[in-house]
């Protein structure tokens, strides 16, 4: 979920201490690449990938990729 601003709320990198922001990123896995909006440092470009995302939806995508 985003607020108003576009940012995600209460998400803070720790290496830049700045307010992350949701962007289109390149996810990639066993040679695919697809893009999803996740939230990321606008100063360094940290991503961040929840863990209920990477269990969850990435998880379900890699096992459709392995399949193929």
């Amino acid at each position: 979920m985003t607020d108003v601003s576009g940012g995600a709320p209460d998400l803070v990198c720790a290496r830049c201490d700045k307010p992350l922001e949701m962007r289109k990123v390149e996810a990639s896995y066993l040679g695919q690449t697809f893009p999803v909006d996740l939230p990321c440092c606008p100063s360094c470009g940290f991503v961040y990938v929840s863990e209920e995302l990477a269990s969850g939806r990435m998880l379900k995508v890699e096992q459709a990729l392995e399949d193929k």
